[in-house]
């Protein structure tokens, strides 16, 4: 088997760029529609439940995505998928501004959801494939961090280019961006040397999901996932919709910029982890989730500065509690371990479309303050289970 690429070799810094720049892309462009929602509901003429839907059903197609492209590059290879995810990804962008159907412009977004899940569903893989287990934790970190940070630019740039132009040009430049990097990742990102396709049925496969699905513990990290993601997710959907009324009457460009607080979520992971290597996971993970529910609950301030600290209060703490419950759960599961991940990240972004949609008619109902009183509540009361059970168990 050929000698697997260090930090050392120009070989590991292409990979790193690669992957860098297609994290940078997906998650800019999984979460890009997030902060246009109220804009969709004068385009379309929808309701703030249905203008949802423009990000809950792309999470939906990410969920479909990598369960469907996660078994074929197992059997198949890395590198194609992760190619394959930008440019199936980048066309869309050039169709969606030419429809005036809010049901074409959803089933576009689902289809554009089910290709950004190449890359998630791949590049970890390709990492512990093609990088020596030295280099691992680095590349991967460049990677996870990266993660974070396409999705603050998607937001802020999509926010800008639509106050500043339309929704129809930021969508064209955002498709062009994903053509152009798509075609240096095709350039940069070397081709496989260590991967072994699977022999494995669909049947094994499915026989792995199902040993975690009968573990209690695993099951609790499961919900933990979707339940940050729920609450995280609720804060930024409906901020737009609650700060351009009354009393703030905030300009879509001015919104776009709240999102650079997800500036704490590359910083937060890493000395997460730090933290958690001297006083354990528990402990960290704990002061995360309650560091995310203070955050929103400041969001309820009458001050746009007072709002602005709670969204980076919330950004640190969710990053802290996300990354923390991400990493347990391969010290949880006993076997499988590649479906263990498969399936927390499943129920993260099952959070994510229930934080879209599935909170709208409590911002309907109760606006600003009802929607927050429970999602700060949520996370707080779901870890105090957890942290419970583990004390029983003896898990941490």
């Amino acid at each position: 088997m050929p000698q697997r690429y260090s930090v050392k070799d120009r070989m590991f810094w292409r990979i790193a760029v690669s992957l860098l720049f297609a994290s940078l892309f997906v998650f800019a462009n999984m979460y890009a529609v997030q902060p246009l929602l109220p804009v969709f509901t004068e385009a379309f003429g929808v309701s703030v439940s249905v203008s949802s839907f423009a990000m809950s059903l792309t999470i939906v197609g990410v969920i479909v995505g990598l369960i469907l492209l996660g078994f074929l590059s197992d059997r198949n290879g890395r590198r194609g998928f992760i190619t394959f995810s930008l440019i199936g990804a980048a066309l869309p962008f050039f169709l969606l501004p030419l429809t005036d159907s809010f049901a074409v412009f959803l089933t576009l977004r689902f289809l554009q959801g089910i290709a950004l899940a190449g890359v998630p569903a791949a590049a970890l893989a390709y990492i512990s494939e093609e990088i020596e287990a030295k280099s691992v934790g680095f590349a991967t970190a460049l990677y996870i961090s990266s993660n974070a940070l396409g999705g603050m630019l998607g937001r802020v740039l999509t926010g800008y280019l639509t106050d500043r132009y339309s929704w129809e040009l930021s969508f064209v430049a955002f498709g062009s961006v994903g053509l152009l990097l798509f075609m240096a990742v095709l350039i940069l990102l070397p081709k496989s040397r260590n991967f072994e396709p699977s022999n494995a049925g669909f049947r094994q496969d499915l026989e792995g999901f199902m040993f975690h699905l009968k573990n209690p513990s695993l099951l609790l990290v499961f919900g933990l996932g979707a339940v940050l993601q729920i609450s995280f997710t609720g804060v930024w959907t409906y901020l737009p919709f609650y700060l351009q009324g009354p009393p703030f009457v905030m300009s879509l460009e001015a919104i776009s910029y709240l999102f650079f607080a997800y500036g704490l979520g590359v910083v937060g992971s890493p000395v997460a982890g730090r933290l958690a290597g001297k006083w354990g996971i528990g402990p960290v993970r704990l002061a995360g989730v309650f560091t995310l529910s203070a955050g929103i609950l400041l969001t309820l301030s009458g001050s746009i500065t007072l709002i602005t600290i709670g969204l980076c209060l919330t950004c640190l703490g969710f990053f802290t509690a996300h990354s923390l419950t991400a990493a347990s759960v391969s010290q949880q599961a006993t076997h499988h371990k590649g479906s263990a991940s498969s399936l927390y990240l499943v129920s993260y972004y099952i959070g994510v479309t229930l934080g879209s949609s599935v909170l709208s008619p409590v911002w309907t109902a109760g606006g600003w303050t009802a929607l927050i009183l429970l999602i700060a509540a949520l996370p707080t009361a779901y870890v105090l289970i957890i942290t419970l059970t583990a004390k029983r168990t003896g898990t941490v």
